[in-house]
């Protein structure tokens, strides 16, 4: 808190925040001035977000306590508390053993409550060690001083939790909190550092984009947009087979009667298990499907079924036998993944080489197969022993198909949005840029052209002089010096003009040379000379400064004797007459 203002906390300087390092300074200033080191700061967060979630834990687990047996949580308040440290550790997806086999089967969405608090912790690190000068660096130095003590912290309690009946996986424990903590903890930083710089962001998933190199962002884009439409596949399937089985459904919430507050406690349990169910219809959808015990399977090929547990959401299962013709459309998501996820990879960062498109494209959906196995190997595995040691979506299967399918679909359209961008022509600098072309080599070079077409257009500008402030100067009136006159020169009227003449080919062809011998040529006729040099030029008084004489009237040539005669032109003797009769 900061003493001027009491209740606030005090703000450092950007200079000095700037200045700062994750792995130099830890965060707040202690009373000697010395900064705190970051690994403490991680430890009071990881301190921080157990204190917190095993509180909320623990109200919840009294609460059932309260409305079950007294003996079904173990012994006491002691049993109490080491059943709610056991429901953190599945929270995090550590699995734990009991006298009848292993349980794996873990609801996922108990994950939201650590990561919400992880997130969190990291963007507050990230405020109090300041803005790093390495962005990608800082976060990961954040997240990882924030895992470290937590994932620690997760394995001690591990440990201390074991019971004759229930013993958790100390391994699982620290390595699903590690994970957990450094994903969640690096989203956190990765938002906190990017809203420092002054940028709007929406997600940690978001910020995080901004600080990933150009090629990675567009993968990452692109798996997570070809995720987003399997999973959305599989909500509808659950959905609407859910909403189809709905009396099924309030008949098994009856069977077993919780009462008022283990119904809540039961309504919240199914939620957490909601994305298990997504994961498995995005399965189904993909096409192995997913088992319910040992011989069992739901897939679009047919549905075998034997008992299953007695649990409200189950009812959503369909009948055994054929699968429902409704349900194969879902076949089509993984193909619409692709295209969802090749179109925005190449958008993200277009590919100047044509053939370069599909194979990143095809990369985006190999990695969006490598997501759907993650997924379906948290959504899945055994409960107990026996029969029940084998249920949910097989890992490989899925991860398998997932690539094949939307990896094929994902490198057509790669090529074919590519093509269309490419062909596009570069926008003006009015125009507002494309999303394709925010980042990649095309874009890069879009915007080259584009800075130089204003360079060039801020050269052909005349250049503005800015005004210096001060005195005006005196200008001193200065005789501009007499302009010389040059005398005037009089054309002559007795100059011909320069006059071009081209030569001109013959009209008639050379006549061919007889057998008698080649007939003289005629003489040309030589020119007529010109009787008044300015009446052919057409020289006007002014420029001759003489009066225009009249032109003398035309002689008329007599009409010839001989009315027939003739004449050779060019070696060809024409015979011409005169008509006295014709006017």
């Amino acid at each position: 808190m900061s003493e001027a203002s009491p209740g606030q906390r005090a703000r450092p300087e950007p200079r000095a925040a700037a200045a700062r390092t994750p792995g130099d300074d830890g965060g707040d200033q202690g009373g000697g001035g010395a900064p705190r080191p970051l690994y403490v700061t991680g430890l009071v967060g990881a301190l921080w977000c157990i204190g917190i979630g095993l509180a909320m834990l623990t109200t919840i687990t009294l609460l059932g306590w309260v409305a079950a047996p007294r003996t079904a949580l173990g012994p006491g308040l002691p049993g109490v508390f080491r059943t709610a440290v056991n429901l953190w550790l599945v929270s995090h997806h550590a699995g734990f053993s009991v006298p009848q086999g292993r349980v794996g089967l873990l609801p996922l969405g108990l994950l939201v409550l650590p990561g919400a608090l992880l997130y969190r912790s990291g963007a507050w690190m990230i405020r109090a060690a300041g803005v790093p000068d390495r962005p990608r660096i800082g976060v990961l130095h954040v997240a990882v001083a924030l895992a470290a003590p937590y994932a620690a912290l997760a394995g001690l309690l591990a440990l201390a939790a074991t019971s004759p009946t229930v013993r958790a996986s100390a391994w699982q424990a620290l390595v699903a909190a590690f994970v957990v903590a450094l994903v969640s903890g690096a989203l956190g930083a990765a938002r906190a550092l990017v809203a420092a710089r002054g940028r709007r962001v929406r997600s940690g998933l978001g910020a995080l984009l901004r600080l990933l190199p150009e090629r990675p962002r567009s993968l990452v884009i692109g798996v997570a947009g070809a995720t987003a439409v399997l999973l959305g596949a599989g909500a509808v399937l659950v959905g609407a087979s859910l909403a189809m089985h709905l009396p099924q459904f309030t008949e098994l919430y009856g069977a077993l009667a919780p009462g008022a507050v283990g119904g809540v406690l039961l309504l919240l349990l199914q939620l957490a298990f909601l994305p298990n169910a997504i994961i498995w219809g995005m399965a189904y959808a993909i096409g192995p499907g997913f088992s319910v015990g040992a011989g069992t399977g739901v897939s679009p090929s047919g549905v075998f079924l034997d008992v299953i547990p007695t649990f409200p959401a189950l009812a959503a299962l369909p009948e055994p036998g054929p699968a429902p013709l409704v349900s194969l459309i879902a076949l089509a998501a993984p193909f619409a993944a692709g295209a969802v996820g090749g179109v925005l990879t190449v958008r993200a960062m277009p590919s100047p080489v044509y053939e370069a498109a599909p194979l990143w494209g095809f990369m985006s959906g190999a990695l969006t197969g490598a997501a759907a196995a993650v997924l379906s190997a948290l959504a899945g595995g055994p409960l107990g022993g026996g029969r029940m040691a084998t249920v949910g979506p097989s890992p490989w299967q899925v991860g398998l198909l997932a690539a094949l399918e939307v990896g094929i679909s994902a490198a057509i359209a790669a090529w074919l949005a590519n093509w269309l961008t490419m062909r596009r022509p570069a926008s003006e600098p009015g125009e507002e840029e494309p999303f394709g072309r925010r980042a990649g080599e095309p874009g890069e070079r879009a915007a080259t052209r584009r800075e130089r077409r204003r360079e060039k257009k801020a050269a052909a500008l005349p250049a503005e002089v800015p005004e210096e402030e001060g005195p005006e100067p005196v200008l001193e009136p200065v005789a501009a010096p007499a302009p010389e006159r040059k005398p005037a020169r009089k054309p002559s009227p007795y100059t011909d003009d320069p006059l071009e003449f081209e030569e001109a080919e013959p009209v008639l062809a050379p006549r061919r040379p007889s057998r008698a011998g080649v007939l003289p040529a005629e003489p040309e006729p030589e020119p007529e000379p010109f009787d008044d040099l300015p009446e052919r030029r057409g020289a006007t008084e002014e420029e001759t400064g003489h009066d225009e004489p009249e032109p003398a009237p035309r002689r008329v040539p007599a009409p010839r004797e001989d009315v027939e005669r003739t004449e050779n032109r060019g070696g060809a003797i024409y015979f011409l007459r005169d008509d006295p009769d014709r006017d």
